[in-house]
């Protein structure tokens, strides 16, 4: 899929209520079919974080850019170009997809790739101009362990799992592997539950009955302020 549209909110977990929240959802969602994988983004900014820093401030609207790739990749294999925006509280994401191998020559040209599909040149372009109105460069890689479920019934209703959030900005290969220094070593499990529409009340039920709230929780954002930044802080 090429454009997703739809409201996230994250839920911070201990391994005791993540234990909990698996056995009640069982019945009504079923885990993907990749099981327990790995996800590296590799986000790019400006020299002085500019992206990042935007973000931060919480506005109407603010926008990131990253390569995303499912397990650690070959040169050969296909990767995500993602431009992440929010706008109001709805989650727009928009993404290409290319050989790892490809990927520096396209972030690096002047001229906007042409694509012979339509929707893949709109979201080019659009990748084009970020790069236009902000230079960016490869500055974090963020990886972590995900368990994607979705709902039986309730159509893009989605949770996933991540665990084992790690960063790191000193080898910024994607084919490298995924290693890295944890982001939150306080975090158990980071839920994300992912609906555009209001939470099934099965869902709604389960939440209450664990004592679960929503968190505030970026993962590039709490790098940004944890490690690149003099700015100390915890979970918001």
């Amino acid at each position: 899929m090429q454009i997703f549209e739809r409201k996230e909110k994250k839920y911070i977990l201990s391994e005791e209520k993540y234990t909990l929240l698996l056995d009640r959802i069982s019945e009504h969602m079923k885990e993907d079919k990749y099981g327990l994988h790995t996800i590296c983004s590799l986000y790019y900014d400006t020299n002085n974080y500019d992206l990042i820093k935007r973000s931060s401030e919480k506005p109407t609207f603010k926008e990131k850019f990253r390569v995303r790739t499912y397990g650690v990749p070959s040169n050969d294999q296909m990767v995500y170009l993602e431009i992440k925006k929010k706008l109001k509280g709805i989650v727009y994401k928009r993404r290409i997809s290319m050989r790892l191998s490809q990927v520096d020559a396209y972030m690096r040209s002047d001229e906007a790739q042409q694509f012979d599909d339509r929707l893949n040149q709109q979201i080019s372009n659009e990748i084009f101009w970020l790069k236009k109105k902000d230079i960016i460069a490869p500055k974090v890689i963020i990886s972590y362990d995900r368990r994607a479920f979705s709902a039986y019934k309730e159509d893009e209703f989605r949770v996933t799992f991540d665990a084992k959030i790690r960063w790191r900005n000193d080898d910024l290969q994607l084919a490298n592997g995924h290693d890295g220094e944890l982001v939150a070593p306080e975090i158990d499990v980071l839920m994300e539950v992912k609906s555009l529409h209001a939470y099934p009340l099965w869902f709604v039920r389960i939440l209450s009955e664990l004592d679960l709230y929503p968190s505030k929780f970026s993962k590039y954002e709490q790098v940004y302020r944890r490690y690149l930044t003099n700015q100390k802080v915890g979970v918001l």
